[in-house]
């Protein structure tokens, strides 16, 4: 029997406007009641997710949590605490920054863990954020040195075009003596983990920690940053909207994309 479902948001669970249908809140509402948790795992800061968990109706609840940033922190609900946690060694952080600063044309978050920070948005990727509702500040700086003594978790930078995406990550591979965990999300960023986390070995110490084993638990995702989930759990799921990689891995493809109740779907797939 599952007792977890991690979901991953945008192009997932979300649909394009930012929200959840209704139809997938009454599931997940009735999963919850079925005992099924459901944990948004995600490569967001938990911050920017409390409305979402309102609709979900887990916010300030004991016992729910978030995965965040890609699994770099796992939150219980209760009190908004983050119970595991691992930053990216802030020299890193710095040098991959100063790396894509380089560069014009590339728009830079920066996630401590409790909040996000961007450099150099363009009208696209404000929409973007705004359609999210993320919150964020923007700052101007060529480095991280105002950062310095702070926890990051992560660092991401969004660009257009996939070739310039991947260019960075070749940069930052050929030039940095840390081999970070690098990933795709959302058809516009490269993201910049510490090594050795992931979103699956999260979902994994969390089930750990409350007593569910992988093989309890479903992992629902779209994009190169949900495969380490979808291998790694008891059952990977993709929407029909996912990248070819991610549907390859997935133990069960949806007919159905991030716009169509993916999560009713499921459901009734697995008779849940």
């Amino acid at each position: 029997m599952y007792k977890m479902i991690v979901s991953d948001l945008d192009e997932s669970l979300l649909k394009d406007d930012g929200s959840v249908s209704a139809r997938d809140l009454e599931t997940i509402a009735r999963l919850k009641r079925q005992g099924i948790k459901f944990v948004p795992n995600t490569g967001r800061g938990f911050a920017s997710v409390q409305r979402l968990l309102d609709d979900l109706g887990t916010r300030g609840e004991a016992g729910q949590y978030v995965i965040s940033y890609n699994g770099g922190a796992v939150v219980d609900n209760a009190h908004n605490e983050i119970v595991l946690a691992k930053p990216l060694p802030f020299e890193v952080a710095d040098q991959i920054f100063q790396l894509a600063m380089a560069h014009p044309d590339y728009c830079a978050h920066v996630y401590t863990f409790h909040h996000v920070y961007v450099t150099r948005p363009n009208p696209v990727e404000l929409g973007y954020l705004a359609n999210r509702q993320v919150a964020f500040t923007e700052f101007h700086a060529s480095d991280l040195q105002d950062f310095a003594g702070r926890d990051i978790a992560k660092v991401i930078f969004q660009h257009p075009e996939m070739k310039m995406r991947e260019a960075l990550r070749d940069e930052v591979a050929k030039t940095i003596d840390y081999q970070p965990t690098v990933s795709f999300s959302s058809n516009r960023y490269v993201e910049f983990n510490p090594a050795g986390i992931d979103k699956g070995d999260a979902a994994i110490a969390l089930g750990a920690r409350i007593g569910i084993a992988p093989d309890e638990i479903i992992a629902l995702g779209d994009n190169s940053n949900d495969l380490s989930m979808i291998r790694k759990a008891g059952l990977g799921v993709a929407v029909a909207n996912a990248i070819p990689a991610v549907k390859e891995a997935a133990g069960l493809v949806l007919d159905v994309t991030n716009n169509e109740d993916p999560v009713t779907a499921l459901a009734t797939k697995l008779r849940l």
